[in-house]
């Protein structure tokens, strides 16, 4: 790459920094109640660098306890599944590739309506703490299945649904032997995804292990640029192929399982985000990853921001927002990419 794509590919970066930013600053003075951007600034500047500016608790109290927590695990969140999404389409090598496709969102739905409705924890374990363990458990069982399989790609795919189609029956026999009509009407809303009730401890688990992903798989860009080209290549150029695909499998579970158990399945976004990063920056990984996270990150907030106000006076699942821009777009990639074969 020479000097000139070195300085447009940072440009684009910055670009994308800056959308972000801006996405949350509306994420947070959007909503039934509108804050001006001025009092949300003034707001955060309180908290974070205990200025002393004249605004009313309730201003206050929306801007840092509830919408900006609210977009940062958003952001989080978004970029996590995108990341999750790009790393699986090229150990796989799969287009399809996404991160629900190890069983985690059909093992957490089970875990959470094992929660929600049967009440197992007895009362300590938390909606998302029972989403957590069950997603964790549905990912051993698919690892279990895929290594007695073999361990290739095809076969990882095939065990991620036998594992997914497990799970989901599991939770439709829970949901239709046990659960009442308020259960699994809150089953549904949880099943669709749901950023409703997010907090800022929600906050310090998703941003961390986001960061953490990120950087673990960064730390494999040379590996995921082999993985393209199959496993015997990337074997021949000295990669130790079973401990690599373990670690990116190992980091990819651990995003999706803290995403799922936190804000619960949305779809499209480890799917749709990964094309449209590597229609801007190309297949390299050391630029690709980085993209996908930051435009994940952006689809998410603006999600977020659409489910609140497209509907007044009622919060649409966020899930069903990405499904309505993801599924066109999807279906305009694979468009593209037929006329362009």
């Amino acid at each position: 790459m020479g000097r000139r794509g070195v300085w447009s590919l940072l440009l684009l970066f910055v670009l994308g920094f800056v959308l972000l930013a801006f996405a949350i600053t509306l994420a947070v003075s959007i909503g039934e109640i509108s804050i001006p951007l001025s009092t949300t600034a003034e707001a955060v500047a309180n908290r974070l660098f205990g200025a002393e500016f004249e605004i009313s608790r309730i201003h206050q109290g929306i801007v840092w306890d509830y919408r900006l927590s609210r977009a940062l695990v958003a952001a989080s969140a978004g970029a996590a599944l995108a990341l999750s999404g790009t790393v699986l389409q090229a150990m796989l090598r799969n287009p399809l590739a996404e991160p629900y496709l190890l069983g985690i969102s059909a093992g957490a739905s089970t875990g959470a309506v094992a929660v929600m409705i049967l009440g197992f924890g007895y009362g300590e374990l938390t909606l998302s703490g029972g989403a957590f363990i069950g997603a964790v458990l549905a990912f051993a069982l698919v690892v279990l299945l895929a290594a007695g399989a073999g361990g290739t790609g095809e076969r990882i795919i095939l065990c991620g649904v036998a594992g997914s189609q497990l799970f989901n029956a599991l939770t439709s026999y829970i949901v239709t032997t046990s659960a009442n009509a308020e259960q699994a009407r809150g089953v549904m809303f949880w099943l669709l995804g749901s950023l409703s009730g997010v907090r800022w401890p929600d906050v310090y688990l998703a941003a961390p292990v986001t960061v953490v992903g990120f950087l673990v798989c960064f730390w494999h860009v040379r590996a995921l640029d082999a993985f393209v080209f199959g496993m015997d290549a990337a074997a021949s150029l000295g990669i130790p192929v079973r401990r690599v695909q373990a670690i990116l499998l190992g980091a990819t579970a651990l995003m999706t399982a803290t995403v799922v158990s936190i804000v619960g399945s949305i779809g499209f976004v480890g799917l749709v985000i990964p094309h449209a990063a590597r229609f801007i920056v190309g297949p390299g990984h050391g630029r690709l990853l980085p993209a996908a996270a930051l435009a994940g990150a952006i689809f998410m907030v603006v999600a977020d921001i659409i489910s609140r106000i497209i509907i007044p006076q009622q919060i649409l699942p966020i899930g069903v927002v990405t499904a309505i821009f993801g599924a066109p777009a999807f279906a305009a990639i694979l468009y593209r990419a037929r006329r362009s074969a």
